[in-house]
C-alpha cells in the first residue's frame, strides 16, 4: 500500500512538473546535442565473490512447503552487526550438527527495506568459516517472513 505524500513532498513534485518539458517541445536554440556514442545496456553486476548459492527450486519448494524443514530459527531484530554476525556464526554449526538440513534466519527488513542486517547477512554466509556449513540461500515465503527472512539450506555434516 503507497503512503499519501506530506506537504513538502507535493510541493516539490508540483514544482518538478511546472519545470520539465517534454523533450519534444524544444526551442530551436535549446536542442540537445546528439549523443557521441550510443549508450551500452547495463550488465548485471558481477557475482560477489564467494557467495552463498543460491537454493535449487524444488529444494526451495520444500523448505517453503514445510516437508523440509524449515527448522530452528534465529531472530537477529535489534542486534548490531558484531552480535548478528556471532550469534549467525554459533547458530549454523550448531543446527548442522543436531542433524537439520534447513533454517530461517530473521534479519528483518529495516525501515526502507535495506536493512543493514538484510544486506549483510548473505556476505557473512559466504564466509569460508561457513563453507562446510552452508548449502545455499533464498528469501523466504511470505508465511516465513518473506523479504525480512532467509532460509539457509545446510550441508549435511561428513562423517568422520
Amino acid at each position: 500500500m503507497k503512503r499519501p505524500l506530506h506537504d513538502d513532498e507535493l510541493a516539490l513534485w508540483r514544482h518538478v512538473t511546472r519545470t520539465v518539458r517534454p523533450f519534444g517541445h524544444l526551442g530551436p536554440d535549446q536542442a540537445f546535442p546528439a549523443p557521441a556514442e550510443p549508450i551500452a545496456p547495463l550488465a548485471p553486476p558481477p557475482a560477489v565473490a564467494g557467495a552463498p548459492k543460491t537454493l535449487e527450486p524444488r529444494r526451495l519448494h520444500r523448505i517453503a512447503a514445510g516437508r523440509e524443514g524449515p527448522g530452528p530459527r534465529l531472530d537477529l531484530h535489534g542486534l548490531g552487526q558484531d552480535q548478528a554476525r556471532a550469534a549467525v556464526m554459533r547458530f549454523l554449526p550448531k543446527a548442522q550438527a543436531e542433524g537439520w538440513r534447513a533454517v530461517i534466519v530473521i534479519t528483518g527488513r529495516g525501515l526502507r527495506g535495506d536493512g543493514i542486517l538484510k544486506r549483510r547477512t548473505p556476505e557473512w554466509l559466504a564466509e569460508p568459516a561457513l563453507r562446510d556449513v552452508v548449502a545455499g540461500v533464498a528469501d523466504a515465503h511470505r508465511r516465513h517472513g518473506g523479504e525480512g527472512a532467509l532460509y539457509v539450506a545446510l550441508k549435511r555434516l561428513k562423517p568422520r
